[in-house]
């Protein structure tokens, strides 16, 4: 299941659901787990990239592992990602694409981390970038590309 707080209504859930559900198949075992997307604004993001990242400022995707079990269902419940939407429509208009496809790769790159791929060091995020292209790809967004920090 996925579960999506979107205080968003211009954005479809069923977009961010697919994007979400393209990257959990990119793991077979992953493909059932549980996951929460939260759309939201910088000032949460800053709060939550201060308190537990130590970097005093907004941010545009955070993710939150969790690797846990529901006892309810039994099924995996991987974590949390948070999406900061003015962040998301800056970096948008910068690239020229609609917001609609920013905020797919961010739920993407935020999936993706809940998998356990990084990009701190030059191989993990060559691997994570080839996977992220190849989820792009099949979401109908293989010209969308992740801008580097």
């Amino acid at each position: 299941m996925i579960n999506i707080d979107n205080q968003q209504d211009f954005l479809e859930s069923a977009l961010l659901e697919r994007a979400a559900r393209f990257t959990l198949d990119l793991q077979p075992d992953s493909s059932q787990a549980d996951i929460t997307i939260v759309l939201t604004d910088d000032r949460q993001l800053h709060e939550l990239n201060r308190e537990y990242l130590g970097v005093d400022a907004p941010t545009d995707v955070l993710s939150f592992p969790a690797s846990e079990t529901d006892p309810e269902t039994g099924s995996a419940y991987l974590g949390d990602i948070l999406i900061s939407i003015p962040r998301a429509a800056e970096q948008a208009q910068a690239a020229g694409h609609p917001l609609e496809a920013e905020v797919q790769l961010l739920v993407v790159h935020g999936v993706l981390h809940l998998l356990g791929y990084d990009h701190a060091e030059a191989g993990e995020k060559a691997r994570m970038w080839k996977e992220q292209a190849k989820v792009l790809e099949r979401l109908g967004l293989g010209h969308i590309k992740i801008q580097d920090s």
